[in-house]
């Protein structure tokens, strides 16, 4: 490819110049216009120094300015966010992998996970079926659960005669059905 500003020597540099222009809105809240204009330029090293970018000889304290600041925006992303003690995963590898690297994980990304699951499927909790399990079977389990709990409150409130009958319907509840 030939340079196009001088039209003599082969294009060594290349520039990709993306425009995005804004358009200002009377309300903050609208985000501005994400279209915008793309430019490419293919020139000579004699051109593009004389244009004066960042490529050129006169600049390459800029160019070291810029490698060292993305290092430290690299940094600076890996000390973002929640980082496991245990296997030093940190929340942009979790989002990256979608997979989790050990068991302590869990518990430092518990919220985020919550979230996902959320988002997913809608619940933070499992509502679904259990395989195997019979409606009676599943009514019967929600129905000692909640008698637990309240059998818990009881018990914390000195309410004794409650916790006794809450007591006496759990056992009836746990004991073992005969098969049919």
């Amino acid at each position: 490819m030939i340079c196009q500003n001088c039209l003599k020597n082969a294009a060594t540099v290349h520039v990709t110049e993306i425009v995005h222009e804004t358009v200002l809105e009377s309300t903050p809240a609208v985000a501005p216009s994400k279209e915008g204009t793309i430019t490419e330029q293919h020139l000579c090293d004699v051109c593009a120094q004389s244009m004066d970018l960042p490529h050129s000889a006169a600049t390459k304290k800029s160019q070291a300015d810029i490698w060292k600041l993305l290092q430290l925006s690299k940094t600076t992303q890996r000390k973002s966010g929640a980082t496991c003690p245990s296997c030093g995963m940190t929340l942009d590898e979790f989002r990256k992998k979608g997979r989790l690297g050990c068991a302590k994980d869990y518990e430092v990304f518990a919220a985020h996970i919550g979230d996902l699951l959320e988002r997913v499927h809608g619940a933070r909790t499992h509502v679904g079926r259990i395989p195997g399990s019979s409606e009676a079977e599943l009514d019967r389990m929600k129905r000692l659960v909640e008698l637990r709990s309240r059998l818990d409150v009881a018990i914390r409130e000195e309410a004794y005669e409650s916790a006794a009958r809450l007591r006496d319907e759990l056992k009836a509840l746990e004991e073992p059905r005969p098969s049919t």
